[in-house]
């Protein structure tokens, strides 16, 4: 499978050059810098991503391009440009007049191959401190800005280029044009990884791996399990064995409803009432790592136990994707750890089963397309993120039987009425949160003294940064009636307008 290389030298921007460079139906994949590249068939292209460094600093990172040049073609961004000219004994400097945000890209060559379809004064997005001063002799300016002689250059001779602006964000408005010129017409990718491709390689793939062998997978209705369990009940068959536990802390008769879908698609499936083991669990304790702790290691137990009653299970199934994985490595160090946030943490050591990840190459919206492909309902592909620990880190202080009761219900009727409103789809993410205090209020003229429900809703495009939603205020008041007049044991109904940063998305 032909692919483009991203070595990440620390910048913020690696993963959405990864996405653009896939939005144009090319796989690529990012390496940390330090990662030895094997050049083959299948690399068509490499591409330098941005760093906090200056290639001054004595603790930059650093790697031999000579090793690639001619080779395939290169693409520097930002850092990546300054590298490359650096090394060939160019002068890079803090610049006199430092650009950070937009700046006019001034093409001096417009019939160049890296601007085709391009204008000749292109708004580009800036963000550096260094520039390249003086280039080496062999090196050829192709464009620059008003404060900045170098802003793009290509060594002659080679297919090497660099530019000092980003053309993955998309303040750079032909930014993908200029990919699309690297990576197609530089490159000659083909453009054909698509979400069907995808499929039919992931399935060919894990018929070769997984043989004759079953899998253990554990389903919690939400999109990344249940893409990742189509894709290998698509090559193995009853082979996969899927288990979905009722933690007790679910949305209302999300275990059923989830648990009916699954069998629709033909899963092998078993659903697993452990609602009052959780709740035993969790008695006394009001810490909110405390809990995630208790609800991880209660689900361990009783996943262990279920999957030991089926014979001669080799490999555990998980919904590992791209993130999960590139976000572990580090860039200043050959080590690569994956991180352990996923849904069954724990398990491949205590039961000692090989791991299978169908996923761990996709980002969140291209498992979404997969999934789409895949014939899998809306009902799961366009599910609100919903956390691992489910309602028992958004009852705030200890969780008890009534708590989710209460917040099952008060929860019901917020996610309803955004459905109704059209408003469900515009939304990242929404949930109701428990306080853990009670406020005085007063129904048919006697007093109450019950407890306050928050509502939660945010726009985001991966969970690392949110903003709150502006909801219209007849729906919060319709939804505050509803929830006060229908949930016994709330009388207050407030509505969270925090972003992220400051506060996180859930509360605990």
């Amino acid at each position: 499978m032909e692919k483009i290389i991203v070595l990440d030298f620390g910048s913020q921007y690696t993963q959405l050059i990864a996405r653009r460079i896939r939005e144009l139906h090319v796989y690529c994949e990012i390496l940390p810098f330090n990662r030895p590249v094997s050049l083959n068939s299948e690399v068509k292209g490499i591409v330098l991503s941005g760093s906090p460094f200056s290639v001054k600093d004595p603790n930059a990172p650093t790697v031999d391009t000579r090793q690639w040049r001619g080779k395939v073609p290169l693409l520097g961004i930002c850092y990546g440009a300054q590298w490359m000219a650096h090394q060939e004994g160019g002068e890079v400097a803090p610049s006199q007049i430092r650009e950070y945000g937009r700046a006019t890209l001034q093409i001096d060559l417009p019939e160049h191959p890296l601007f085709a379809g391009m204008s000749k004064a292109s708004q580009v997005w800036m963000s550096h401190a260094d520039s390249i001063l003086q280039l080496p002799p062999h090196f050829k300016i192709l464009a620059h800005t008003e404060n900045i002689p170098v802003a793009a250059y290509e060594i002659e001779g080679e297919p090497t280029y660099g530019i000092q602006f980003h053309p993955e964000v998309t303040h750079s408005l032909e930014g993908k044009q200029l990919l699309h010129n690297f990576v197609v017409n530089i490159c000659g990718c083909s453009q054909s990884w698509t979400p069907a491709s995808f499929i039919e390689q992931t399935v060919a793939s894990l018929k070769e791996q997984l043989g004759n062998d079953k899998v253990v997978m554990a389903l919690s209705g939400g999109v990344d399990s249940s893409v990742a369990a189509m894709l290998l009940h698509r090559a193995i068959g009853s082979n996969l064995y899927c288990i979905f536990v009722d933690n007790g802390l679910l949305r209302k008769n999300e275990f059923e409803q989830v648990l009916e879908t699954y069998r629709g698609l033909g899963l092998n499936i078993k659903g697993v009432d452990a609602k009052q083991q959780f709740y035993d669990a969790l008695r006394g304790i009001s810490d909110p790592e405390a809990k995630r702790k208790a609800i991880g290691r209660t689900f361990i137990e009783i996943f262990d136990e279920e999957a030991h009653k089926i014979q001669d299970v080799k490999w555990l199934g998980q919904g590992t994707i791209y993130p999960d994985v590139i976000e572990s490595v580090s860039v200043n160090g050959p080590s690569v750890t994956i991180k352990s946030h996923h849904n069954v943490g724990g398990l491949p050591e205590r039961m000692k089963l090989k791991v299978i990840e169908p996923l761990r190459s996709l980002f969140k919206d291209e498992v979404r397309e997969v999934g789409y492909a895949l014939g899998l309902p809306k009902a799961i592909i366009g599910r609100h993120p919903f956390p691992g620990p489910g309602l028992g880190i958004r009852i705030l202080g200890e969780v008890t039987p009534e708590k989710v009761r209460i917040l099952q219900e008060a929860d019901d009727i917020y996610i309803e009425a955004l459905r109704r409103s059209g408003w469900y789809d515009k939304i990242w993410q929404a949930g109701a949160i428990l306080l853990p205090i009670h406020s005085v209020g007063v129904m048919g003229d006697e007093r109450t003294y019950e407890q306050v429900v928050a509502l939660r809703a945010v726009h985001s495009t991966d969970g690392m940064t949110a903003d709150w939603v502006h909801l219209p205020y007849e729906l919060l008041a319709d939804i505050s009636n509803t929830i006060i007049n229908r949930v016994k044991g709330v009388n207050r109904v407030v509505y969270d307008i925090s972003s992220k940063p400051p506060a996180t998305i859930e509360w605990e």
